[in-house]
């Protein structure tokens, strides 16, 4: 079709001359049947003014040309136009401009804060370099077995470690110190190596009892000096029990007895007066131990406990460990430094920290984490060890504050050369020395237990920050809570001292993770039988949830039956579950809360159960992928958390016994089969009323598999469900259901005897006549009547008309329990 006026003009122009609008649009119609459609067609004037006349396309079919132009037009035009306006050319809806585009408002990202010592606030967390993370933490000192104190810290700070590399996504590079030499290890060592050569000379038994009775003489003197109560009960009870082990081998030689008897009696004194004996060698003879090499022994051996203990309690190893005796020289350059920028000085061939001369400087602070304590002589003492603190030591000093950072070793201590002389590390300065060489001029995080604020920590960060002439050496300083045994400090004289080992014999390492998950990593954790309660009931709460999703999970279905229609439950269970999710984020913002998250995780299962709950009783099958989604998410929690151990799909793993064993995937199948094999041994017996085969089937499932660690669970109309778990706790749960049965059927026949009694009680009142029910009572009333009522009490008065009244009353319904009596022996209701 052209786009030109001049053959339209006419036709149009003959066209809007009829006056009746259904003739104009039937003459329009045949008008347009004689011409083609083509889609680029240029409009005209003519065209728009015909169609401006038209409201709306033809409702007849048979007008079809009319209504396809009207559409066609309207499209290119942009919109219909009324009559009279104007209509202008538009462009076409395939040309007009993209709408602008608003994007959400969104909320603010929640960010990590923690709790930071150096402000006593919540910081939000900035590392300095992008993703990555320094992190130091202060290690053991290893002269003994690692006690509940070391794993307060040392989970803590795994739990921390773990979320802020795998939930955070942060690229932790965590750094951990051995002390390996110390004041504590050079006296216990020394201390051993004694006694072992006092003890492989076999001193003879009056040469025994004459050092045992030297040693209490020296030992009396500590125990004098003690003001400590609860230490001094202790050192008067190894004092006593010294005393008592003494006398058997005393006996033994005024009696002239057996060398065999005598020989027994002299063991048990050894082993029973060792530190003692310990304590009085050392101050004989300490001086004279001289080899390196006695010192390196102790350490040695307890840091191998040390790292099976860490390993036992799943606690990641560090990237790095550092020991202070392969990090002298470091130690010898860092004091020397320190020296050179005039914050420290020589005396006697040890070298201090001048805490003033640093104090007084613009560019640094003493005291950051705890400076009420500045000046706490009683601290910074213990800060510089038992050894450390002699007269002779003190006065070395400009300063009671100054502290050591290289001390002149004596003899019988182990040393190293030195510009000053042979000596050995302070406490502070080692940690200092091996951050400093491994982290640079300044770390992340630095961590450490409560107790190390002042003066370790507070030293650290001084004599750091006097070497790299900075005031920025630690960015956020985390410090964990002190750990309380039933509300008490923890210590061997009130005998509460708890070692990993022995707290590990007890519960497993998951048990005591969830304890201290429980709690704030920041707070007093009290390690009681409640807390581990606690535990043990949120493990086994988990684990239920994790079974039962499991047994879900097994039944057997096809493809597409995964993937099933959601209704209003499942709608309500998923925001739900992402409601938790965003809770539990938020409380992981908040400086790590994993109590919160614990909480929330309980509610979000909670959630669960209930919608399990009612699917069961309506006996329709959950949304296997639903709960599916919420158990591997709660898997995914807890493996962050260190508290499942080992590479889990769902849920916690059940490993064959001393083996990697996937025990689950493993047996399983075969637990399966007997399952559905036993559900039809039932199905047949309950048919055929054998209750023989019944009780057998009750005692596999009661008697036989909790032996072997398998629970089976009968519901009515639904397929016995599954599960695997631990021998122990299943045995503990069958226990307390029979203890629980036990009770119930005590108080049942507790219940019938009372019950009897009561019976047997009223059949025997029903015996007595009313004449003679008041007879007997001769205490209480003198005279009766001729019916056997009383009228006068033992002291002849007679009885007032209330007391006869209720008497009266009395009587009257002894007589109608005596006619039930008698009717009763009549109709042969009684024997």
């Amino acid at each position: 079709m052209s786009g030109a006026s001049g053959e339209q003009a006419p036709a149009y122009s003959s066209i809007l001359s009829i006056s009746d609008e259904a003739a104009r649009v039937q003459a329009l119609n045949e008008h347009l049947s004689t011409r083609s459609y083509v889609r680029g067609y240029s409009l005209s004037q003519a065209d728009v003014d015909v169609f401006r006349q038209l409201s709306a396309p033809p409702a007849d079919t048979r007008l079809f040309h009319v209504a396809r132009w009207f559409r066609h037009i309207e499209a290119i035009l942009g919109g219909p136009c009324g009559r009279g306006e104007p209509c202008g050319r538009q462009a076409s809806k395939g040309r007009r401009e993209q709408p602008q585009w608003s994007p959400p408002a969104g909320s603010p990202p929640c960010k990590l804060r923690l709790y930071n010592s150096l402000t006593r606030s919540k910081d939000v967390f900035i590392p300095q370099h992008g993703k990555k993370v320094t992190w130091y933490c202060c290690g053991p000192t290893v002269y003994d077995a690692s006690h509940m104190g070391h794993a307060r810290s040392y989970i803590s700070f795994d739990i921390l470690r773990r979320v802020l590399r795998d939930y955070f996504g942060y690229d932790v590079f965590y750094c951990m110190n051995i002390t390996d030499v110390d004041d504590k290890i050079i006296r216990r060592a020394r201390q051993n190596y004694l006694f072992e050569q006092y003890r492989e000379k076999q001193p003879p038994a009056a040469q025994l009892l004459d050092d045992v009775h030297a040693a209490l003489k020296l030992f009396s003197v500590k125990l004098r000096e003690t003001t400590d109560p609860d230490k001094k009960q202790m050192l008067e009870r190894i004092q006593h029990a010294v005393k008592l082990a003494a006398e058997p081998l005393e006996r033994a030689m005024q009696s002239d007895l057996p060398a065999a008897v005598a020989d027994g009696c002299e063991e048990a004194l050894l082993a029973e007066a060792k530190d003692l004996l310990s304590d009085w060698l050392d101050c004989a003879l300490g001086s004279e131990v001289t080899d390196n090499s006695i010192f390196s022994q102790l350490p040695k051996f307890w840091e191998e406990e040390f790292h099976r203990d860490m390993e036992a309690l799943n606690v990641l190893p560090p990237d790095v460990l550092t020991r202070v005796s392969e990090y002298v020289p470091e130690i010898v350059n860092f004091v020397q430094k320190i020296v050179d920028n005039g914050y420290g000085y020589a005396s006697n061939g040890s070298v201090y920290f001048d805490t003033a001369k640093f104090a007084s400087s613009e560019r640094h602070s003493y005291g950051k984490l705890v400076p009420e304590a500045v000046g706490d002589q009683k601290a910074l003492q213990e800060g510089e060890g038992d050894l450390s603190i002699s007269a002779d030591r003190l006065s070395e000093k400009r300063s009671p504050n100054d502290f050591a950072l290289w001390k002149a070793s004596k003899p019988g201590e182990p040393s190293w050369p030195c510009p000053w002389g042979k000596g050995r590390p302070g406490w502070h300065i080692e940690c200092s020395a091996m951050a400093g060489t491994l982290l640079g001029a300044s770390m992340d995080i630095h961590g450490g237990g409560f107790d190390l604020r002042f003066p370790h920590h507070d030293n650290e960060l001084a004599q750091s920050e006097a070497y790299f002439e900075n005031d920025c050496w630690v960015r956020y300083f985390l410090h964990t809570g002190h750990l309380t045994i039933a509300g008490c400090k923890m210590s061997k004289s009130l005998k509460n001292f708890i070692t990993i080992k022995d707290a590990l014999k007890k519960h497993s390492a998951r048990q005591l993770r969830l304890a201290f998950l429980m709690h704030s990593w920041k707070d007093t954790l009290d390690y009681s039988s409640n807390t581990m309660e606690s535990a043990l009931q949120y493990e086994k709460f988990m684990n239920e949830f994790f079974l039962n999703v499991k047994d879900i999970l097994r039944a057997p279905v096809d493809i597409t039956g995964r993937f099933e229609k959601w209704e209003d439950e499942e709608s309500e269970l998923n925001e739900s579950f992402y409601d938790k999710k965003a809770a539990v984020h938020e409380a992981l913002c908040d400086n790590v809360d994993t109590r919160t998250v614990l909480e929330e995780m309980r509610a979000l299962v909670s959630r669960c159960n209930l919608y399990m709950a009612a699917r069961k009783a309506a006996r329709r099958r959950p949304n296997r992928a639903l709960l599916e989604s919420i158990a591997l998410y709660l898997t995914h929690m807890l493996t962050i958390f260190g508290a499942i151990e080992e590479e889990s799909s769902l849920g916690f793993p059940v490993r064959g016994p001393g083996t990697s064993l996937d025990l689950e995937s493993t047996v399983m199948p075969y637990l399966q089969v007997l399952s559905e094999f036993r559900e039809g041994v039932r199905k047949i017996a309950r048919e055929q009323k054998v209750p023989e085969v019944l009780q057998l089937s009750d005692a596999l499932r009661d008697d036989i598999l909790p032996e072997l660690g398998v629970r089976f669970e009968d519901h009515e109309g639904l397929p016995t469900v599954v599960k695997l778990g631990d021998r122990e706790a299943l045995l503990r749960e069958r226990e307390e259901k029979r203890q629980v049965e036990e009770e119930k059927r005590r108080k049942k026949e507790e219940a019938a005897r009372k019950k009897q009694g009561q019976e047997a009680a009223k059949l025997a009142k029903m015996k007595i006549p009313p004449s003679e029910m008041f007879l007997s009572e001769s205490d209480k009333y003198s005279k009766f009547d001729e019916n056997g009522l009383p009228t006068h009490d033992t002291e002849g008065k007679e009885l007032s008309k209330g007391r006869a009244k209720k008497l009266r009353k009395l009587f009257e319904a002894q007589e109608k329990l005596y006619k039930e009596y008698l009717q009763a022996v009549q109709t042969g209701s009684f024997q």
